[in-house]
């Protein structure tokens, strides 16, 4: 699952005739972005199911090396990059998560 910020690698041109190298060098692009597409980054999901209910999260923080947790989520100052149904959270309301439309 990509995070949205993951960008269409740049794919050098061929050569005419067949060259290893470049072969190589191709595979190892796509293997790259291929990997960055797969990385969940600082998101996660749960499912808890009790009996008929189920209850679902989303988590998009994580610990920084002095061991605080940090909401990974941008903020309303990000709008302008963000897509339509992208999440963000306002730090001008109190933190109120919002979904740009």
């Amino acid at each position: 699952m990509s995070t949205g910020t993951t960008k269409c690698p740049s794919i050098p041109i061929a050569p005419v005739n067949y060259s290893q190298r470049y072969q190589d060098t191709m595979n190892n692009i796509l293997r790259l972005y291929f990997a960055q597409l797969d990385s969940p980054g600082p998101s996660a999901m749960s499912t808890l199911y009790r009996g008929t209910t189920i209850n679902s999260a989303l988590n998009f923080s994580s610990v920084n090396p002095l061991g605080v947790r940090v909401v990974s989520l941008p903020t309303q100052a990000d709008v302008a990059s963000l897509r339509a149904g992208d999440v963000y959270y306002d730090t001008t309301a109190g933190n109120v998560l919002k979904v740009k439309v």
